[in-house]
């Protein structure tokens, strides 16, 4: 996986991301990323193959 720094202008989470803000293991992660991405809500989640990947400013709302 490449690694990335802070000075990184990403402007997608990555399933690592939205496991560390939510305190949750990584299977959990990708099982509620699955979820959100089937039911297009409360944010959204672009899965490109097996990928997640989710809008900032989506997440950040909810």
């Amino acid at each position: 996986m490449a690694k990335r720094n802070e000075n990184d202008k990403c402007e997608v989470y990555f399933a690592a991301d939205i496991q560390e803000k939510l305190g949750i293991g990584k299977t959990k992660t990708y099982e509620f990323l699955g979820d959100v991405y089937m039911q297009k809500s409360p944010f959204t989640v672009f899965k490109i193959g097996k990928l997640c990947r989710i809008p900032k400013a989506s997440f950040d709302r909810w």
